[in-house]
């Protein structure tokens, strides 16, 4: 039986990791997604913020609704894979409360939504800057910058809070996959 065949008959399940720039949604998605495919046997899809946001989104500038757009294309890729019994792991900044509201509408419809809050200190994520966008958007270079001039509505009710100032990428992923019950076997 190849991994398709094994995902058929399962339920889907979408999980969201978001938080400010550099917190370390990338990272601790590629490694949730190693995590599970290794130990469940399971295909999982990696949604990156950036990439899709290059390839299927790269007419969306920064603006509030085009932020809102890029968030519901991410939950329309999301539901339809869940409708098929895929794990889909979307690392996306979404930095507004209704539209990540709206994704977990939409990804419920199709399986199961679990919302994963890395709520690294902006400090820490500044300091981090991988991509050097706190350094320009400080120098006046880059406007729309989440957590500089454009806000991030830190969700309430996250169904999992990680601060990656605290905690590691192993410890991160250890107890994403416990709290999912994907633990490894």
């Amino acid at each position: 039986m190849n991994k398709s065949d094994a995902n058929r008959g399962l339920n889907g399940l979408a999980i969201l990791l978001t938080g400010l720039p550099g917190a370390g949604k990338t990272t601790i998605a590629r490694a949730l997604s190693q995590a599970i495919q290794l130990h469940h046997r399971r295909d999982v899809t990696l949604l990156d913020g950036d990439e899709v946001r290059q390839l299927l989104s790269s007419e969306l500038g920064y603006s509030k609704e085009h932020r809102r757009l890029n968030v519901l294309r991410h939950a329309f890729i999301a539901a339809e894979l869940c409708r098929y019994g895929a794990v889909v792991i979307s690392a996306l900044i979404a930095p507004y409360a209704a539209d990540r509201r709206e994704m977990r509408y939409m990804a419920s419809a199709r399986g199961r939504f679990v919302e994963i809050y890395l709520s690294t200190p902006l400090a820490v994520c500044e300091q981090r800057d991988p991509k050097g966008l706190y350094a320009r958007a400080r120098a006046g270079k880059l406007a729309h910058m989440t957590g500089v001039d454009d806000p991030y509505e830190a969700p309430q009710l996250p169904e999992l809070e990680l601060d990656t100032s605290k905690f590691g990428v192993e410890e991160c992923v250890s107890r994403i996959t416990e709290y999912l019950g994907l633990a490894p076997r």
